[in-house]
């Protein structure tokens, strides 16, 4: 296996989408349409593109819609599981929850299931292998939430002021990261958690063990409004 080299994305669709309600009371928010086409095919193009070759989806609301859009499993050719969570598992929950489809010495891209972007993750996976850390978040320097602190070697170094160190830089996580699968040791099977407390547990314990890089190239949107949704609609966002 080829260690510059990530087989396996897993894309989060399992949310309730609750801001773009009434769009998603019957339809997973990563199924909403933009320009005639799932918002999670966006991510699964993008993936794709940098050599990922299976994904794997969470599901939890309107499960079902996902077997209507992909009923072969798979989407251009790259087979796609599906693990349902029953109970909502939130970020860490749902990567624990996939533990058993991940090999041992692999690593996999976690990728929001409502995001627009075609920013260069092949520099995400290049500063994953170069820092060498168990997690590397892709960054932005600008944006709403500007809510992850990193140091002047790239570290990141606290999430949403947590551990009260500025570091060098403010930025706004991106939605994709990638996790080496030891990463998922330090995590409770059923246990609803988002990801931030343990990779500040983890910064804790070891300032240079999250990795960051800021990529401010290409577009990035947060499809997380109504408003935001018809915008990009009418844009003809392609």
């Amino acid at each position: 296996m080829n260690i510059k080299q990530i087989n396996t994305a897993f894309i989060l669709g399992a949310g309730l989408g609750t801001r773009l309600r009434p769009l998603t009371e019957n339809m997973p928010k990563p199924l909403l349409e933009i320009g005639g086409r799932p918002i999670i095919t966006f991510a699964m193009e993008h993936l794709r593109a940098v050599g990922i070759k299976q994904f794997i989806v969470n599901t939890h609301h309107c499960a079902q819609k996902y077997a209507e859009f992909f009923p072969d499993n798979n989407w251009q050719d790259i087979p796609i599981t599906f693990r349902h969570e029953p109970v909502l598992l939130d970020t860490a929950g749902g990567i624990k929850n996939i533990e058993d489809l991940i090999a041992e010495d692999e690593r996999i891209i976690v990728y929001n299931g409502d995001i627009l972007t075609n920013m260069p993750i092949e520099l995400l996976i290049r500063k994953h292998f170069e820092l060498k850390t168990s997690v590397t978040l892709a960054l932005r320097s600008s944006g709403q939430l500007l809510n992850v602190n990193v140091d002047k070697e790239g570290f990141v170094c606290d999430m949403r002021h947590i551990l009260k160190n500025e570091g060098v830089k403010r930025c706004l996580f991106a939605g994709i990261y990638i996790v080496e699968k030891t990463f998922l040791k330090r995590l409770t099977a059923g246990k609803i958690e988002s990801i931030v407390l343990p990779l500040v547990e983890m910064i804790e314990e070891n300032p240079r063990s999250v990795g960051g890089v800021v990529i401010d190239d290409g577009r990035w949107y947060d499809v997380g409004t109504v408003e935001e949704y018809n915008k990009l609609n009418k844009a003809g966002i392609a």
